[in-house]
């Protein structure tokens, strides 16, 4: 039977923690404009305006079928925390990001052949708590956390853009205080990891 982090349930109004990584010995961002690129992708279709190409032509606009509440950029993989209202929302969301990075990647780096190891992975979160340890596994994915600028945290602190909804995060704990408090708790944090890796979709 296939494990649970690799089949996808498409569910609306649920949570989702994503996974995409790069194919075996390269990266995903090789520099600044790369990590910039993905972000303005999120930017293009979760805006609170639907966003059009220098032609006028249309992105299209996925705020009403999912949300983006947390993500972290890595060189050779990415996490993202969804939230799906409508079922195909994230599928429409990925699609339009994924294929979009990779014609950007492969016309800047005059690479051929795929980009990612595989199809993103998504998994269904289970229950609240969940979703805030997805939400501090993300976040905490980075050694360097706090001083990490390819990540929503910062956003988290310092006032989101509209295309990230951190609130669905924030106020399942009430406060930015008390989810501060939440991150710095590594102690909580090593106990709970095992049991979340089951949950999550990056490979074990």
């Amino acid at each position: 039977m296939p494990g649970r982090n690799i089949v996808r349930i498409d569910i609306a109004e649920s949570f989702y923690h994503v996974y995409i990584s790069a194919r075996p010995r390269a990266r995903l961002f090789r520099d600044d404009a790369d990590y910039e690129y993905f972000t303005q992708l999120f930017a293009r279709h979760l805006s609170s305006k639907q966003a059009a190409d220098k032609y006028g032509k249309r992105y299209p606009h996925l705020r009403d079928d999912v949300a983006l509440l947390a993500y972290v950029l890595m060189p050779n993989h990415v996490h993202l925390l969804l939230y799906q209202e409508t079922v195909g929302g994230m599928a429409r969301f990925m699609k339009a990001v994924l294929t979009s990075y990779s014609m950007y990647y492969n016309h800047k780096y005059h690479a051929s052949g795929p980009l990612y190891a595989s199809r993103y992975r998504a998994s269904r979160l289970s229950c609240d708590e969940v979703v805030m340890q997805a939400s501090r596994y993300i976040h905490l994915d980075p050694s360097d956390w706090m001083a990490y600028p390819h990540s929503s945290i910062h956003s988290y602190y310092l006032g989101a853009p509209s295309w990230l909804q951190p609130s669905l995060i924030i106020d399942l704990f009430g406060t930015l205080p008390e989810y501060a408090d939440y991150l710095d708790d590594e102690a909580a944090y090593r106990r709970d990891l095992d049991e979340l890796r089951s949950e999550l979709a990056s490979p074990r």
